[in-house]
């Protein structure tokens, strides 16, 4: 079961898309969301997003956590972490410091991991072996 996050401010409040709710549109919130319905446009959260297991999301999603229990087809762009669980499925790429990737998760797309828009230095290689 997927359980929202505390935040510094001490809040856990967390808004709630049902099963059968559908949005369109954008969604912003200052706090936490999880979402069990669909929404098909971009998500924009200071807290934590949560996509249940019958979460479907087609759109843009900036939070500072990302959990996927459900299904997500767009970009994903988390300041600290994104969680995919067994039953994710990501078609999108993603940009996060940390990544989980549970066994059974399902990720179509390119991962940036580090500082959210910074480039990713080149490995400090040796020259190649000549004969």
């Amino acid at each position: 079961m997927i359980k929202p996050k505390n935040f510094e401010d001490g809040t856990d409040e967390v808004t709630i898309i049902s099963s059968g709710v559908v949005i369109e549109g954008k969604l912003s919130s200052k706090g936490n969301v999880r979402v069990d319905g669909t929404v098909k446009g971009d998500v924009n959260v200071n807290g934590s997003v949560t996509v249940g297991e019958s979460g479907d999301i087609n759109g843009e999603i900036e939070a500072d956590i990302i959990t996927v229990g459900g299904k997500i087809v767009g970009k994903l762009n988390a300041k600290e972490k994104v969680v995919l669980e067994a039953k994710a499925v990501l078609r999108g790429d993603l940009i996060t410091k940390i990544l989980v990737v549970e066994a059974g998760a399902k990720f179509d797309g390119n991962s940036k991991m580090g500082e959210s828009g910074s480039s990713v230095p080149k490995p400090n290689l040796p020259p190649p072996l000549t004969k």
